[in-house]
């Protein structure tokens, strides 16, 4: 648009109804995320690109289709964008995926998304689990000095399920059975004093599952600082790493350097952030234990959402971050 063209369209503004003007902000703030979104995109691996399909690094541009600049792989002759093998490939609406990338920093529920964003509920959750596709999997891969364990339960579920092998009960509710039966999943929540954290779904909560699930993690001259749980003292003796018990039931909570307060934090806050959801679904535990290792990594204010549609495109490169 020329100049001349664009000062009679901004002395035509004041003419406008505040019904009309509201529309046109509306219009003018999605082409705006359009345009940040597209170069959170374009700059995601920028730096080092690589061929998707092949590997190879011998690439040249190609054009562009929808706005994303096309490359060709001189290698295998075959073409992509910088969206090509990540969880947001032919995901449509990218004036929206800031809005989605803010509500998942705010932590909303579906409904409020799909309110905020103008989606149906069933987008929403599509967009939510693409979106996290990426950062359930980043996580501490070892933990330094003095490491802090516990075990955490988390009621099953199975909403999305059309059958169920038990009586329903209400979501969010309490389990049938006894605490610890076969109506929860266990989780091990084992984090470091810097706030390396790692959540480890087990199969059962027994000593081969723990010492399996614990042997990646903790370097043999990690200390590890447990409330006392036999199978965690089990599990550390098979691991030849030293361990230090706080027997938290009987109230000692803190014996000198020895403590898991910051797990135990840890698992509070978690606690507190998933109550919004009203109980999570099984086989999407592990995206939500995800989504919260990002939101806490990133403080109370949370993370900016460039980061976290950079996170949803896998732009770490790794599933470990401290």
């Amino acid at each position: 648009m020329r100049q001349q063209q664009m000062t009679r369209l901004i002395h035509s503004l004041p003419q406008l109804t505040h019904h009309q003007r509201q529309q046109l902000a509306s219009c003018l703030q999605a082409l705006l995320d359009h345009s940040q979104a597209i170069a959170v995109v374009e700059a995601h691996g920028s730096a080092h690109r690589t061929c998707p399909h092949c590997g190879s690094p011998q690439l040249v541009k190609n054009g562009s289709a929808n706005g994303l600049q096309r490359f060709k792989c001189r290698q295998c002759a075959r073409t992509f964008n910088a969206l090509t093998g990540t969880p947001l490939a032919r995901l449509h609406l990218r004036d929206k995926w800031m809005g989605q990338a803010q509500v998942l920093s705010e932590g909303l529920s579906l409904n409020q998304v799909a309110l905020r964003l103008g989606v149906a509920q069933s987008t929403a959750f599509r967009w939510r689990h693409r979106f996290l596709a990426c950062p359930k999997s980043v996580q501490a891969r070892q933990l330094v000095g003095i490491a802090e364990a516990d075990e955490s339960y988390f009621l099953a579920s199975c909403k999305g399920h059309r059958g169920l092998l038990r009586r329903p009960r209400r979501r969010g509710g309490k389990a049938l059975a006894g605490c610890k039966g076969s109506e929860y999943t266990p989780v091990l929540m084992a984090r470091d004093r810097p706030g390396a954290t790692a959540n480890l779904i087990l199969q059962m909560n027994q000593a081969v599952s723990v010492q399996t699930a614990l042997k990646p993690l903790l370097p043999p001259d990690t200390i590890l600082c447990t409330d006392g749980s036999v199978t965690l003292a089990s599990a550390a003796r098979a691991l030849g790493v030293q361990h230090q018990a706080v027997n938290v039931s009987r109230g000692r909570r803190v014996r000198g350097p020895w403590h898991v307060q910051n797990v135990n934090a840890y698992v509070s806050r978690l606690r507190g952030w998933m109550q919004r959801f009203k109980g999570v679904a099984t086989k999407y535990l592990d995206s939500y234990l995800g989504w919260f290792r990002m939101l806490d990594r990133s403080g109370p204010m949370g993370p900016q959402p460039a980061l976290v549609l950079e996170a949803a495109m896998g732009s770490q490169g790794v599933t470990s971050i401290r």
